[in-house]
């Protein structure tokens, strides 16, 4: 189970990529607020509080990298 969710991580890591700033933050908050909504589900925090700090957390990690070079 533990590889399944690494490869998850990995994947979506990748779909994250865009090749400008805002692209990048768009899809990263978009992953984040998933993300966070479902972490925040099985924890105390809440949904509405995970997703929102996911998809903040997201779009900034996202706005701030560089595009992959292939």
């Amino acid at each position: 189970m533990t590889k399944a969710f690494a490869l998850l991580a990995v994947l979506l890591g990748l779909a994250a990529c865009g090749s400008d700033p805002g692209s990048r933050a768009l899809s990263g908050g978009a992953i984040g607020a998933g993300t966070g909504a479902v972490i925040g589900s099985v924890t105390p925090v809440g949904t509405v509080p995970g997703l929102v700090i996911g998809g903040l957390g997201g779009a900034v990690i996202g706005a701030v990298t560089t595009p992959l070079a292939w």
